[in-house]
């Protein structure tokens, strides 16, 4: 199982777990469009194919997108299912 990198940004009011945590995914050149749109749907809650498509055609234009963003235990479990899937992902990172 990949491990998920995370990286924490210090701030005035404390660090951890707590907060959100962004799930980003990265441009690459073997993904599809199709097969991006359709794993965020598959994966990422109140995402439709559409909405996928959308996030695709984002990633492609500016190289990421932040796909979702919230308690650390589903955002990292989105994570893994992405990775799992061949998505190109950014570490996990707190907001």
């Amino acid at each position: 199982m990949p491990s998920v990198i995370k990286e924490t940004r210090l701030a005035s009011t404390g660090s951890g777990l707590g907060g959100l945590w962004k799930v980003v995914v990265l441009n690459d050149n073997h993904n599809t469009f199709d097969h991006v749109a359709e794993t965020l749907a598959r994966t990422i809650p109140n995402v439709s194919l559409a909405d996928g498509y959308r996030f695709a055609d984002r990633i492609h234009r500016t190289g990421v997108a932040i796909v979702w963003s919230g308690p650390h235990d589903q955002a990292e479990g989105y994570w893994l299912s992405l990775d799992a899937a061949g998505l190109t992902m950014a570490p996990l990172e707190s907001e």
